[in-house]
């Protein structure tokens, strides 16, 4: 299922690095920094670099989902978008394109560095986002979420790979909530900011639906140039970034997730190097972890205001400002349950909690008739679809290594996220409204698999930790590497 050697198997032990993984205090022992020194390096990282990924992922997400709002704010009607599957599949053209350009893009950032890569392909959906508010059939539309697909494919697995090279294995769940997080308020205040943008109706001529693009787009393209600024590099190339870390400093992150993982140092790049991880079944473990968390997450960031609008019978702004507590809440559980997974050195029970949370809501959700018991349900939804999100990426993150492993699996892992995009934009079909009991089934399918794909690889990783400790099998070509449960 990985690449791990036991006892008798044929391999080359110079493919084996004779460096044994440090224990969490290990860690924090360096030979230049005192322990405040270290602490003060780690959080000027924090501050730089989950924050402005976390910022730039923010307008990422509030770009590709802001259609829900737009629809209710009359695109849907002005597009005839109400006709066949023409909502469903302007949701669906985005992801065709996202999915199948994350690979190339995920080496991209390696060779031309994030800054630069970020930054540039963020004011470029940028400016597409300002196109969709000129559309004038809906076909139109098709092409621009086309293009929106293409730029946005790198951002999301290059954010991924790049905060996993940064930090140790037990310190990256609560950046990758943190930066998560950020995403996921963005994503409550959009209703918000879309309710505002759609009272510039007439401006100029356009409608309120249209006023939602374009200001957004906007906002995007400023995201965009303060990113060319503040993004940083790749640990050995950080030095070189505007105000932010020495040579010296850089060096120490370097040598702490060695310490940590031993996969700092960026091996040469190879098609077959980048390549060879699909071969290693755990991969797709985890992507297909992520494909059914984001079934859920997309659709009902979706489908949510039409859900509070059609199913519940809130009116149009209320559908659109109830989207945000849900959202509020999912962050307070995505946080605590990453700093468990932190401090507890764990990620599977993480996964598990947060499924049986959805599991909990989506009934309450969808079969119950009672409003308030419903939006209860959505909380508790939204909160295990979301939370679940960096629990998956940490899961992940702390059971490989290599730089070009890391590299490929976060392209893998976000590209089986975007098929699930695919999935939650087609689940909750328009003819199932108001009850989209079809959505619902799914949702509770996708939930209880993640369980059981997290309990075959929790087993798994069991037994070749069990046998680490015997000395016959070696994990991920390093000595004394353990799986993360």
């Amino acid at each position: 299922m990985s690449l791990a050697y036991e006892k008798g198997d044929a391999y080359d032990s110079s493919n084996i690095e004779r460096v044994t993984t440090s224990s969490a205090s290990d860690l924090d022992v360096d030979e230049i920094y005192s322990h405040a020194e270290q602490r003060a390096i780690i959080h000027r990282v924090d501050r730089r670099l989950v924050t402005m990924c976390g910022v730039m992922y923010c307008i990422s997400l509030m770009d590709r989902t802001n259609l829900s709002a737009a629809a209710i704010a009359g695109m849907l009607v002005e597009l005839k978008l109400t006709v066949g599957f023409r909502y469903s599949t302007v949701v669906l053209v985005f992801f065709i394109t996202y999915v199948i350009c994350q690979p190339p893009a995920t080496v991209l950032v390696r060779k031309l560095g994030p800054r630069n890569f970020l930054a540039s392909i963020t004011l470029l959906w940028g400016a597409t986002m300002i196109g969709f508010g000129f559309v004038k059939v809906w076909t139109q539309l098709l092409g621009l979420r086309l293009l929106l697909g293409l730029f946005e494919a790198g951002f999301f697995p290059g954010c991924v790979y790049l905060l996993s090279t940064w930090y140790s294995r037990y310190e990256v769940q609560k950046r990758y909530s943190v930066f998560y997080l950020i995403g996921s308020l963005a994503t409550a205040a959009s209703g918000i900011l879309a309710f505002g943008f759609m009272q510039m109706n007439g401006l100029s001529g356009l409608t309120g639906w249209r006023w939602i693009f374009i200001m957004e787009g906007i906002l995007s393209c400023l995201i965009a140039i303060i990113g060319g600024f503040l993004l940083v590099d790749f640990p050995e190339n950080a030095h070189k970034s505007w105000n932010f870390l020495s040579e010296a400093e850089c060096a120490f992150v370097i040598r702490r997730v060695n310490k940590d993982r031993g996969d700092a140092t960026l091996e040469p790049f190879t098609m077959g190097r980048f390549l060879r991880p699909a071969l290693d079944l755990k991969i797709w473990g985890f992507a297909l972890i992520f494909f059914c968390l984001t079934t859920v997450s997309y659709a009902i960031a979706y489908f949510l205001p039409i859900i509070l609008r059609e199913g519940m019978g809130f009116g149009v702004g209320a559908s659109q400002c109830l989207v945000a507590p849900p959202y509020v809440f999912a962050g307070m559980i995505m946080y605590s349950t990453a700093w468990v997974g932190d401090k507890y050195h764990f990620r599977g029970p993480i996964l598990v909690f947060n499924a049986v949370l959805a599991l909990i809501g989506l009934p309450l959700m969808g079969f119950t008739k009672n409003n308030g018991v419903r939006y209860f349900g959505v909380f508790l939804v939204t909160a295990g679809a979301n939370a679940n999100i960096p629990a998956c990426m940490a899961y992940q993150a702390n059971n490989i290594r290599g730089q070009w492993k890391r590299a490929f699996c976060s392209a893998s892992l976000v590209g089986f996220g975007g098929i699930g995009g695919i999935a939650g934009s087609l689940v909750f079909r328009s003819q199932d409204s108001p009850e989209y009991y079809p959505g619902m089934y799914a949702a509770i399918a996708c939930n209880v698999l993640v369980i059981l794909v997290v309990g075959v690889l929790s087993l798994y990783f069991r037994r070749c930790n069990q046998k680490v400790d015997k000395g016959e099998m070696v994990n991920e070509g390093q000595v004394g590497f353990k799986y993360t449960l």
